[in-house]
Order: structure tokens, then C-alpha cells, then sequence
């Protein structure tokens, strides 16, 4: 199967590196959140909403060559940047609604993620990573979901989990596309041979 026929690997694989981006920014996230646990939740969330409007950046950055499935990552990386934000214009609010958000978002995300890599299955092999980061983070969000009130520490560990689970599949994810990227690049047009006595004599 050529570039053509292969027009969302193709556009994917154009912005690999971005897809790289977003794996090691989760599990740098996901390495904070392990590295202090004694933090508070507040701060913890605060956290993620940075990281959250990262990644909804260079989720949207992604889809800026493709001519098919845009709506998946744009859709993805709107979500991604008003969770963020909503983590910062409303502070007063209890940790136990911003774990909501949270948790939705990664439902949201899982989602949009499965649907990316149903589409994907008829360009590539290996789109089981990108299964595996969407199950990871319906999982994620499901466990928020059933246990709001949970531990300080246990939600942290959690959400550390999760970040590094779905970074590290990402990360994995982004190889792969650039590997195939490079594989299906259409060759480079031969350089036109000169005539033999065409060059200028001093």
C-alpha cells in the first residue's frame, strides 16, 4: 500500500514527533505525580491542568495535514485544552468535581482513541497500542468515577499509573508510525545524467 492509500498514516507520520511529544510529556506527568506524593490534590490537579492543555495542543497540532479523520484528534485536544482551563478558572471548586472532569476527559479521550485506531487498522499493524492507551484511559476514568472519595495517596498513584501506562503505549505508538512513515515514502526521483562533452572547458 503506497502514501496514497494510506492517507491518515501518511499525515500521522508527517507529525510523528509530536506523537513522541505527547507520550513523554504523560509519563513525565505521571513520574511528578509518583515523585511527590505528599503533595496536595489541589496542587496534583493544578498539574494536570497544564499538562492537559499541552496535550490537546499537540493533539490539534497533529491533524493539520490530514484531509481525513481531523475530528478525532481536534475533537480530542478541544476537550483536552477546556479541561485544562476549567482546572484554572475554577479553583474554588473541590478536588472531588475536578477529579470529575478529569475522569470524564480521560473517558472521552479512550474513546476518541479507539475510534482513531479502528480507523487506522486497514494502514498499519501494531494500532493495538492506541487500543490498549484508549482502554487505558476509559479504565482510568471509570476508577475515578466509582471511587471519587478515595485516598489522597491512592488517587495519586493512580493517576501517576495511568500517565505513565498511556505515555509509555504512546511513545510506542509514534515509533511505530515513523517507522512505517518511512518505510512507505515514495522514492526520490533519479537525478538526470548529464551528457557526456555538455560541461563548459576552461
Amino acid at each position: 500500500m503506497d502514501t496514497i492509500e494510506r492517507p491518515i498514516m501518511h499525515a500521522l507520520s508527517k507529525r510523528w514527533s509530536l506523537l513522541l511529544l505527547r507520550g513523554l510529556a504523560a509519563i513525565a506527568f505521571g513520574l511528578l505525580a509518583w515523585a511527590r506524593p505528599a503533595a496536595s490534590l489541589a496542587a496534583l490537579v493544578f498539574l494536570f491542568g497544564i499538562f492537559a492543555i499541552v496535550d490537546g495542543i499537540l493533539e490539534i497540532s497533529t491533524a493539520l495535514d490530514r484531509d481525513e479523520g481531523r475530528w478525532i484528534p481536534v475533537l480530542a485536544g478541544v476537550i483536552s485544552i477546556l479541561v485544562g482551563v476549567l482546572t484554572f478558572m475554577a479553583p474554588q471548586v473541590t478536588a472531588i468535581v475536578l477529579l470529575f472532569y478529569i475522569a470524564v476527559w480521560a473517558m472521552v479521550r479512550g474513546v476518541l482513541d479507539i475510534v482513531l485506531a479502528v480507523r487506522l487498522r486497514r494502514e498499519i499493524q501494531g494500532e493495538w497500542r492506541l487500543v490498549l492507551a484508549g482502554v487505558a484511559s476509559i479504565t482510568f476514568g471509570a476508577l475515578l468515577l466509582a471511587r471519587p472519595g478515595a485516598g489522597a495517596l491512592t488517587i495519586v498513584w493512580l493517576i501517576g499509573a495511568y500517565a505513565i501506562v498511556a505515555g509509555v503505549l504512546l511513545t510506542m505508538f509514534a515509533f511505530k508510525v515513523r517507522s512505517l512513515g518511512s518505510r512507505s515514502a515514495p522514492p526520490r526521483p533519479p537525478a538526470a545524467a548529464v551528457p557526456a562533452g555538455s560541461h563548459l572547458e576552461k
